[in-house]
């Protein structure tokens, strides 16, 4: 799937951005995940919202390359799979890593987009932490497990190629049992095309719900650290009716003595 060419100093770059993209995503996730263990804090609403922005603009970039070599499928259906001219440059610099497999950077460029977008969708499950009610958390829930499951698949295909299997092993390549040619190629665009486009559809209406519940979402994150799980809850304030307070114990009643 990856035709090999002249390699560039833009392509090194690109490689190494993207890379350095992936690790501060990554990097973000893991800091936001352990401080939300102990306490809850203003800032951890807007790391969080950081990182969801990036996993959608790493996402879009990500699929249109997707739905670009389905198109090129579409008009050279028995043709070797395409990839983007930015695509392409991007695999060159990724495969410098061991230039002699040549789909390895095109291997390793499909699992740093896939990283990418599992980071933005967990994004969304660390900001609604708090708020386990909403749409966002339950629509983030279902994208978070198909996107873990494509992250897989991606992680064997990347690793197979890379400890020197004659084509990648995965779900999208029957196991390493399809021969190279158009069958192959046919199979693993439309498969990745598809698990793609219906992640980015459920990334999409996760972020949506998150839009419309962002006030309750954002309110979460300004409690304090006593309403962390596990801290126990301050006692209930009664407010007073009539300038009484009604948790006071009862003034005593008179009792009369029937022998009078």
């Amino acid at each position: 799937m990856h035709h090999a060419s002249a390699v560039s100093a833009w392509d090194y770059a690109g490689a190494v951005l993207l890379l350095l993209w992936t690790m501060a995503m990554w990097a973000a996730v893991a800091v936001l995940a352990y401080a939300g263990r102990r306490s809850v804090q203003p800032w951890m609403f807007r790391a969080a919202a950081a990182v969801i922005g990036l996993g959608v603009l790493g996402q879009l970039g990500h699929v249109q390359e997707h739905i670009a070599q389905t198109g090129y499928w579409v008009l050279n259906p028995n043709s070797q799979a395409w990839m983007t001219p930015w695509g392409t440059g991007l695999a060159n610099g990724f495969g410098q890593v061991d230039a002699s497999k040549p789909t390895l950077g095109m291997e390793i460029l499909h699992f740093a987009g896939n990283l990418i977008f599992l980071a933005g969708i967990v994004g969304v499950m660390l900001i609604t932490r708090r708020a386990l009610a909403t749409r966002a958390r339950r629509w983030a829930k279902m994208g978070t497990w198909m996107q873990g499951i494509h992250g897989i698949e991606h992680a064997v295909l990347t690793l197979s190629v890379a400890l020197g299997a004659k084509q990648a092993i995965g779900m999208s390549t029957w196991f390493g049992l399809l021969d190279p040619g158009p069958g192959l190629w046919t199979y693993r665009i439309w498969w990745h095309m598809l698990a793609n486009l219906i992640g980015t559809v459920v990334f999409a209406i996760a972020v949506y719900h998150l839009w419309r519940e962002r006030d309750q979402i954002e309110a979460s994150h300004r409690a304090s650290g006593e309403d962390a799980p596990g801290a126990l809850a301050p006692p209930a304030r009664h407010r007073p009716v009539n300038g009484r307070d009604r948790t006071a114990a009862p003034a005593p009643v008179a009792v009369r003595d029937v022998r009078e």
